[in-house]
């Protein structure tokens, strides 16, 4: 997976970009010409980049075409290529060598492609979930041992729990976290048992055998649920959200206090559920039968 959602970066770089208006107007100018000019990028791993954008719309050129086009010494592509070859980015081809996007690419341009196309398409279904429940709705990914929020809808009722797009947290604690887990190859469970799980509150599993008696649980009801995990007198509950080949792409989750959420929380429970499979059919390009029935009558 990708190890930083952009909108991460985006974020960042805005909330910087912002405080640069808090002082007069000369400071202001002066900070924004420092965001402007200063170059964070890492020059090696703009030029891999590059090479591999090249080999992308290139495909079948010789280490010399390639030292040609993208300007760098010959000895540095071969180094270059060698690097994205050990990744699996690119591979060579062929008696007199031309090289190829590698599986690993592909990889990359499916993964880019879902996640693309993964809150366009399920926005309309999050906000029509928002308008039934009235709680924060909220839409995450897994990353590495942790989850990212990719989309939310804040409830306009007073509530402290208030998470951004980008906004990060471990995978053993929270409802939408234990049901990205759940559903995570077995390398990604056995690496995050390994780290160290923070406890932010008395309810925080942290210990393996209860998160592995989670993990079966949410297998077994198809939904996941936490009550004060993360924040004592807030809970939630996620749903699996599938790409068209039934792989878990997303979690789906109503967020609000405890004692809200345990008062309706079979009917919450199946307006999530109900929104998560529609997110998964328009995802897998299919049409809702209940939706269809509807625009009927």
């Amino acid at each position: 997976m990708i190890s930083k959602p952009l909108d991460t970066a985006i974020t960042g770089f805005s909330d910087t970009f912002n405080s640069s208006f808090s002082s007069s107007e000369t400071d202001d100018y002066q900070k924004v010409r420092i965001l402007m000019t200063t170059d964070y990028t890492v020059s090696a791993v703009d030029e891999a980049v590059a090479l591999m954008l090249l080999v992308a719309q290139n495909p079948g050129l010789g280490v010399s075409e390639l030292a040609q086009r993208s300007g760098n010494t010959k000895a540095r592509t071969f180094r270059l290529l060698y690097t994205l070859e050990q990744r699996r980015l690119v591979t060579r081809l062929g008696k007199s060598p031309t090289y190829h996007l590698d599986v690993q690419a592909l990889y990359l341009g499916v993964a880019a492609q879902e996640q693309i196309d993964l809150v366009g398409l399920t926005r309309p279904h999050l906000l029509a979930l928002a308008g039934e429940c009235h709680e924060n709705v909220q839409l995450r990914v897994r990353d590495g041992l942790d989850s990212v929020c990719i989309d939310r809808w804040q409830s306009a009722r007073d509530q402290p729990i208030r998470s951004q797009a980008g906004s990060r947290r471990r995978l053993h604690a929270g409802a939408s976290c234990k049901l990205l887990l759940a559903y995570a190859p077995e390398e990604v469970r056995q690496a995050l048992f390994s780290s160290e799980l923070p406890r932010y509150t008395p309810q925080t599993l942290t210990h393996r055998s209860r998160l592995t008696q989670e993990i079966s649980r949410i297998h077994a009801e198809g939904y996941s649920v936490s009550m004060g995990e993360i924040t004592s007198g807030f809970g939630a509950f996620a749903a699996p959200v599938r790409g068209k080949s039934g792989q878990v792409l997303a979690a789906l989750s109503i967020t609000g206090p405890t004692d809200r959420l345990q008062a309706t929380q079979m009917q919450l429970i199946a307006h999530l559920c109900n929104a998560a499979r529609r997110m998964s059919l328009t995802l897998a390009g299919e049409v809702d039968a209940s939706t269809q029935a509807d625009a009927r009558t």
